[in-house]
């Protein structure tokens, strides 16, 4: 049997999200079970230094949401977890994320990234399938979503997007160790007959980000009368996604994706670093002005990243076109909202 056609109404009725404490799955968990009153959510998170339950609170005390804390490479933990509550579906955010960190310890990046993302994988394969491209009865629709990133794809000049046709160059270990997952979960595809989709998206910025992101550091160091570190000349430039829109787009790929097929996600909204940094102290200098003098004074430029990638730019109409996703925040009122969500944080 192929996978050829999805039902999308059959698909995430037990679904499992991996690293759901994290920035995005915090944000993805309450989005989906608004969506999706007949499904239940178990959210499996390490509670690293990155995994906060503060950001799950609104749906701490819903009946289809389960939580629990564990590793996704223990296999044993993994294996209990598909039976006790009949997996039947998988998006997978758990991963070691931030790039400053891959550099100066990088197994923690291997061990989460790669063999994380295997050890679901095993899992999947054996619960699900009884043989290649055969599915087990009541697991017809069982799907894993690979949430990954547009880093694998390396650098861009001053011109040209990433898109799905684009060769994988990863520059960083963060990067290298998403473009080995990457390639492990289109393997199974087509080694074994797994069901899975895989979407790479830009930069998110949003509510509930971590305090170690550029708009949240740029936020709390502002308020607190701190240099706000910008890399080299601040002229790096990412493509910046909203993310409630990423999470609409994540949706989309989960429920009508083609099987084994990638889809890049993007904000259509390129900025480089040393804007954003101007457009927040603007934002700051309306809501919480200083005494004297704008936040933007507290610009400070560092010694650039090693392996600093210049541009990343997505370019999306695979997945406008098939699927009929698109951004719809304004970026200058997506950070508008972001800033507001930090300096309340920060100023309690």
């Amino acid at each position: 049997m192929k996978w050829n056609v999805v039902q999308p109404e059959h698909i995430g009725r037990h679904l499992l999200v991996t690293g759901g404490a994290g920035f995005i799955g915090s944000n993805f968990i309450p989005y989906y079970l608004k969506n999706n009153p007949n499904s239940i959510v178990i959210n499996l998170d390490k509670l690293t230094y990155a995994g906060n339950l503060a950001h799950l609170s609104e749906v701490e005390n819903n009946n289809r949401y389960n939580f629990i804390e564990g590793d996704i490479c223990n296999k044993d933990l993994i294996h209990d977890i598909f039976g006790d509550y009949h997996i039947d579906s998988i998006i997978h955010f758990a991963a070691e994320s931030h790039v400053d960190n891959s550099i100066t310890g990088p197994k923690a990046f291997i061990d989460t990234n790669i063999n994380g993302t295997f050890t679901l994988l095993e899992a999947a394969k054996s619960l699900w399938l009884t043989d290649r491209y055969q599915p087990r009865k009541s697991f017809e629709n069982a799907r894993f979503h690979h949430i990954s990133t547009d880093e694998v794809f390396g650098t861009l000049g001053e011109k040209g997007y990433f898109n799905e046709n684009t060769p994988y160059a990863p520059n960083s270990p963060y990067s290298a160790s998403k473009a080995a997952s990457d390639f492990l979960v289109r393997s199974y595809h087509h080694t074994y007959g797994l069901n899975v989709v895989t979407s790479n998206c830009s930069n998110n910025y949003g509510p509930k980000q971590h305090d170690e992101k550029l708009i949240p550091t740029i936020v709390r160091r502002g308020l607190r009368g701190q240099a706000i570190p910008i890399y080299g000349s601040g002229e790096n430039v990412r493509d910046w996604l909203f993310v409630k829109d990423h999470c609409e787009g994540i949706e989309k790929v989960f429920r009508r994706g083609v099987t084994g097929e990638t889809y890049v996600i993007g904000g259509n909204n390129e900025q480089n670093n040393l804007s954003i940094a101007r457009k927040i102290c603007h934002i700051l200098d309306e809501w919480h002005p200083k005494k004297n003098g704008s936040y933007a004074e507290q610009i400070t430029f560092v010694k650039d990243r090693p392996g600093h990638d210049y541009r990343y730019a997505i370019d999306a109409r695979k997945i406008n076109s098939q699927l009929h996703w698109q951004p719809t925040t304004d970026f200058e009122e997506g950070l508008r909202q972001t800033v507001q969500w930090f300096a309340q944080k920060y100023l309690e």
